[in-house]
C-alpha cells in the first residue's frame, strides 16, 4: 500500500509538471489569468471593507475576522483550482469520450482527472488568499499555542480537500446529464459565496445547506470560530473539520465511481 501511495504522488507530480510546462509556453495567457484572479480577490476585499465602513461588526465579527473567513475560502479555492483543475473539465472528458483514455491506463481514473489540468488563475487566488490570511492574523489578537498552530494547518488542508471534493462531486453530474452544459456545478460553486460571512446571519435553511449538505462553512467559518473562540462549541466544531474533509472526499469518490457505471463513451 505504501508503494501504491508513493507511486500515486509521483505520477501526480509528473502530470502537474508537464501541464505547467505546457501552460508556460503561452506566457501572455498566464499573466492575464493571474491578473484577472488577483483583481477579482482585491475587489472582493474592497467590498468587505466598504461594508465595514458602514457598520462596526457583523453579529460580533470584526472586519479582520471576516477577512480571515474570506481569505481561507479563496485560498482553498485557489489551491483546488491550481492543482486540481481537472475536476472542472470532467464534463468535457465525459461528453467527448475523453474518459476512454483514463479508463484503459493502469492508473486510477480519479488521479488522472485531478491531475489532467492546471488552473493558472488559481495561483492568483492562492497568492492573494495567503496574503490576506497572514494580514488578518496579524491584526487579530490570537493566543497561539502549538495545539492551535497544528490545528490551523490541519484546517487549511481540510479546506482544500473539502473544496476539491465538492468540485469533483458537482461535476460528476455530467455522467447523468446528456446536454453539453453543466450549470449544476457552477450553482454549487456559487453557494460558497454564503461562506464569506458568518453563517449566524442566515436562516436555518441556509445554515443546514452550507454546513451539512454542502459543508462550505468548514472551510472558513468553523476554523475562524475556533481560532477566535466565538462560540462555546467552537472547539468541537473545529475538530470536526478533518472529518468533514474525509466525508466530502469519500462522497465524491463514491459519486464518481457510480457515475463511471453510467459512462457510455462518445455520445454519453
Amino acid at each position: 500500500m505504501h508503494t501504491s501511495i508513493k507511486r500515486s504522488f509521483y505520477l501526480f507530480y509528473r502530470y502537474m509538471l508537464q501541464n505547467i510546462k505546457a501552460i508556460l509556453e503561452y506566457q501572455s495567457d498566464f499573466f492575464i489569468l493571474m491578473s484577472a484572479a488577483v483583481l477579482t480577490q482585491v475587489l472582493g476585499f474592497i467590498f468587505i471593507w466598504v461594508v465595514f465602513r458602514q457598520i462596526p461588526d457583523i453579529h460580533g465579527w470584526t472586519f479582520w475576522e471576516v477577512v480571515l473567513m474570506y481569505a481561507m475560502l479563496f485560498f482553498a479555492t485557489g489551491c483546488s483550482t491550481f492543482f486540481f483543475e481537472g475536476t472542472w473539465r470532467l464534463s468535457s472528458y465525459i461528453l467527448r469520450g475523453g474518459m476512454d483514455i483514463y479508463l484503459i491506463r493502469p492508473v486510477s481514473p480519479i488521479l488522472q482527472v485531478l491531475s489532467s489540468a492546471v488552473g493558472m488563475n488559481g495561483l492568483g487566488n492562492l497568492t492573494v488568499g495567503a496574503f490576506l490570511i497572514v494580514s488578518s492574523l496579524i491584526h487579530v489578537d490570537v493566543e497561539w499555542t502549538i495545539f492551535k498552530m497544528v490545528l490551523f494547518l490541519l484546517f487549511v488542508v481540510s479546506g482544500v480537500v473539502i473544496r476539491t471534493a465538492i468540485n469533483l462531486a458537482a461535476n460528476c453530474i455530467a455522467f447523468w446529464l446528456l446536454g453539453s452544459g453543466n450549470p449544476f456545478s457552477m450553482m454549487v460553486s456559487t453557494l460558497g459565496d454564503f461562506a464569506k460571512f458568518p453563517i449566524s446571519i442566515y436562516s436555518i435553511g441556509i445554515k443546514v445547506l452550507i454546513s451539512v449538505i454542502i459543508p462550505f462553512s468548514f472551510i472558513g467559518y468553523v476554523p475562524a470560530s475556533f481560532l477566535f473562540g466565538k462560540e462555546d462549541s467552537s472547539v468541537l466544531w473545529g475538530l470536526l473539520c478533518p472529518l468533514a474533509a474525509l466525508y466530502c472526499m469519500g462522497m465524491a469518490v463514491l459519486i464518481f465511481h457510480r457515475g463511471l457505471k453510467k459512462y457510455e463513451s462518445v455520445g454519453n
